[in-house]
């Protein structure tokens, strides 16, 4: 299911970890499309914006704000996408075509930090076999274990 709207991209903030986007729909755009894009408020989204050079932008849609002029669509993506958000950023300010649809993505698997994992290259506090002494194992015969403890 992808809703395709026609809004004012009204504006693009930078915050510590994402950039929050505000779309407008305007009074005059279709009523069952705003109703369609409610259900997906509070999830996470993929839009695209005709024309832009991001492609597919994976986004929380925080929120949505109607009163009896405007219904304001809030998105936030996250830091790490630094290049598609310097291609919104083109067409801030401006009437886009902007199409959403729903993502198989969780808020948690989108807030996940999948950076490099900070593990050392000779693994300092890791014990291997050889570091064990022999004679902290007992010599322990299997077949006289096995036919003990099936008498």
């Amino acid at each position: 299911m992808t809703i395709e709207m026609n809004v004012f991209f009204k504006m693009m903030q930078k915050d510590d970890k994402k950039e929050v986007l505000k779309f407008e729909i305007k009074g005059n755009e279709d009523e069952q499309s705003g109703n369609d894009v409610f259900v997906l408020s509070g999830s996470i989204v993929v839009f695209t914006i005709k024309g832009c050079n991001a492609g597919e932008v994976t986004a929380e849609f925080m929120n949505i704000q109607r009163d009896s002029k405007k219904t304001v669509l809030k998105f936030a993506i996250k830091g790490d996408s630094e290049k598609k958000a310097q291609e919104l950023y083109k067409f801030a300010g401006q009437n886009v075509n902007l199409m959403i649809q729903p993502s198989q993505m969780s808020l948690d698997d989108f807030y996940e930090d999948n950076g490099p994992s900070e593990v050392e290259e000779d693994n300092p506090d890791q014990m291997s076999l050889d570091d064990i002494e022999d004679d902290e194992f007992e010599d322990f015969d299997t077949e006289e274990a096995f036919a003990e403890e099936n008498k």
